[in-house]
């Protein structure tokens, strides 16, 4: 009898560790993925050489934007269009951001005419869609119940054609109930503020993200990860923060002069809307603005990346790049990109 009550403490004392010790809820492991973040779909040589080098099957590929437009009315915005194809082996998760003025109007009706969107697009490029789509918004607590309304719609809609939906979670979005939604992608960058000229590197800061580790823990809806590998070209002008450069050439010694440490100095004014971000019209440069390029350290992505893994043992199962760009892939070596994709 000793013996019996012994070996049925121990199988108690053993269920009870499983069940402390049980992970929480996790997407299941697959290949790495990236973001395709562009309004044209053609690949270089280098960005196909990527997807092939480091086994990436899944491409979360922007399709449009939902937008208020000046007249008050929520409509598509910069559809991408196809000059390439998927290569073979390659799925596509198509994404959908949505501007988050756009919910304070009723997007009952919006949300089955943005399922209907999504599947022409795929059918009329033909493109290989995997099984889901994916919802991008900086929804806030104020605009949050409106938004899952919005998403349970949309999700019905999916199931009705056997899809999954999976949506975007900020940092700041895991203090608030979890969407309705089958997953979400935790976007692990754009962690600082970028209008602090001395703030640090408002990409990814481990120390912007250890606020928000004590909700990762409990989040309750199954997470992957989304680290970056993208670097900002930030102008200054004073103090005061003006926009994002693209593509800035810091070569031309007549415009920029170089002031050590990834920075320059605007050595005289010019007009230059090349250099501008998608959104902006004109971009005006004053001599004596300043540019300063961030980009965060693979130590740190990676450093994130174990630090999240321990609060959340299966966040990692999967993993997406942002993004699939073969200027910001060039940021990094292939040794960092294994190690972030755990090959």
């Amino acid at each position: 009898m000793k013996k019996a009550i012994v070996a049925l403490t121990l199988l108690l004392a053993v269920v009870a560790l499983a069940v402390v010790f049980v992970p929480k809820p996790g997407v299941e492991r697959s290949q790495p993925a990236v973001y395709y973040w562009r309004t044209t779909f053609a690949l270089d040589s280098v960005e196909r050489d990527f997807l092939a080098r480091h086994g990436v099957t899944t491409i979360y590929m922007r399709y449009f934007d939902v937008v208020v437009t000046r007249e008050g009315r929520v409509k598509p915005n910069a559809t991408i269009k196809f000059r390439d194809s998927v290569p073979a082996g390659v799925k596509v998760v198509p994404t959908v951001f949505i501007v988050e003025n756009c919910l304070r109007h009723n997007l009952d009706s919006v949300a089955p005419l943005l399922v209907s969107r999504v599947r022409q697009i795929s059918e009329t490029h033909g493109v290989p869609v995997a099984d889901e789509l994916q919802i991008d918004c900086d929804w806030t607590a104020t605009s949050r119940a409106d938004y899952y309304r919005f998403l349970a719609i949309v999700r019905r809609q999916l199931a009705e054609h056997g899809m999954k939906l999976s949506v975007t979670v900020r940092l700041h979005q895991l203090a608030m109930p979890s969407p309705p939604a089958d997953y979400g992608v935790l976007m692990v960058y754009n962690t600082g503020d970028i209008t602090k000229k001395d703030g640090g590197d408002p990409i990814l800061n481990p120390d912007d993200v250890k606020p928000y580790l004590k909700y990762v823990d409990a989040y309750d809806l199954p997470l992957c990860a989304a680290y970056p590998c993208f670097g900002w070209d930030l102008l200054y002008r004073g103090d005061e923060f003006q926009d994002i450069l693209y593509d800035a050439r810091f070569d031309d010694a007549s415009l920029f002069a170089a002031a050590g440490d990834g920075k320059w100095v605007v050595v005289q004014d010019r007009d230059l809307p090349q250099f501008a971000s998608p959104d902006a019209e004109v971009l005006f440069l004053h001599a004596g603005d300043s540019v300063i390029h961030r980009q965060p350290a693979a130590a740190d992505i990676l450093a994130v990346r174990r630090t999240l893994e321990r609060h959340r043992a299966t966040i990692n199962n999967r993993v997406i790049l942002y993004s699939l760009d073969s200027k910001s892939l060039n940021n990094y070596n292939s040794s960092y990109y294994e190690k972030v994709f755990n090959r």
